[in-house]
């Protein structure tokens, strides 16, 4: 596959600059597929790819590393826990701290929370991404075929989105990977969970912090967010069965009393929970009993260091309040 990948990109590389999407047969067959399943003009369509290229850095940031070699919880907790951010996100919440204490009354989920994934995804939106969002979309719906599923429906979603804000669809600019504004949503994620917050009749995630806020909350309590309650806890184990309980995934399913012969914490919320190993190269794994609410980040990103890093750097600025 990544010979495929490799091949792909050396491609991109050469073509020529004349050379874009509109004469392709897949491209029209996504054509005619908006036209029939959402009524689009495929003429209107077909001159929008006829304006958009290959963009060989999207496939290259997209790629894998050729060494990928072992992650390290230390090595990525420090990208994201550090002074320059936290200093960041406290002005950040200082700034709109009615907008985050709004957000938190109407959905539940804590500002600090809130603030840490705007952090962690745009550094408080230093970091959005300057890719036209459409010719992002397109190189990789059709040129990397691993993920080419999942990026055709978000360039269908980005179509749709601008039919709906009545946008041209070339307008948007986002991450290599199509992610928009202050919160990273992809376009689907963008449709369905962005909210107006400022009330100002319109939705924009790049120019408005208060409706990235609302938004962020939104998909955080649209995905199961639980008021109150623990996010992870971190825990010493023992026993055979550690690798057994991990191997089970991060989705909560077990309380910590069914998992007491290998956790020997005692006054643990006795809610359902995962186990979750934070591993780094020559140091000690980190375990922390995962909730439903740790759970519920890596529905922002589906990685147990990704959950970590909001809830640690959510923790440094709320001790720095």
């Amino acid at each position: 596959m990544r010979l495929l990948l490799l091949a792909a990109l050396t491609l991109l590389n050469s073509a020529p600059r004349a050379e874009t999407y509109a004469q392709r047969d897949d491209v029209q067959a996504f054509v005619q597929g908006m036209r029939d399943r959402h009524g689009f003009d495929a003429e209107i369509l077909t001159a929008l790819f006829r304006q958009t290229r290959p963009i060989a850095t999207v496939i290259k940031a997209i790629m894998p590393p050729k060494d990928p070699g072992v992650r390290s919880w230390h090595a990525y907790r420090a990208r994201f826990v550090e002074p320059k951010r936290i200093a960041a996100g406290r002005r950040f919440m200082h700034t709109y701290s009615t907008e985050l204490a709004a957000a938190e009354a109407h959905f539940g989920v804590p500002t600090d929370i809130i603030a840490a994934i705007i952090g962690v995804e745009t550094f408080y939106g230093k970091q959005m991404g300057r890719f036209g969002s459409f010719a992002a979309l397109t190189t990789l719906a059709f040129d990397y075929p691993p993920r080419a599923e999942l990026f055709r429906g978000e360039l269908e979603e980005l179509l749709l989105l601008a039919r709906e804000e009545n946008r041209d669809p070339l307008a948007y600019t986002g991450s290599y990977a199509g992610a928009l504004g202050f919160p990273q949503f992809l376009p689907s994620s963008r449709r369905r969970f962005a909210v107006d917050f400022d009330h100002d009749g319109r939705i924009d995630l790049a120019a408005s912090p208060a409706d990235a806020i609302g938004s962020v909350a939104n998909f955080l309590a649209a995905h199961g967010w639980e008021k109150d309650a623990p996010i992870a806890i971190t825990v010493t184990v023992a026993g055979d069965g550690v690798q057994a309980l991990i191997d089970e995934g991060i989705a909560p399913t077990r309380t910590p009393r069914q998992m007491e012969a290998i956790i020997g914490d005692a006054d643990l919320p006795d809610r359902p929970a995962a186990l979750i190993d934070l591993i780094t190269p020559r140091a000690a794994t980190e375990y922390r009993l995962g909730y439903r609410n740790f759970y519920v980040i890596t529905r922002y990103n589906r990685s147990s260091f990704y959950a970590a890093a909001v809830m640690d750097l959510a923790a440094a600025l709320r001790s720095s309040k």
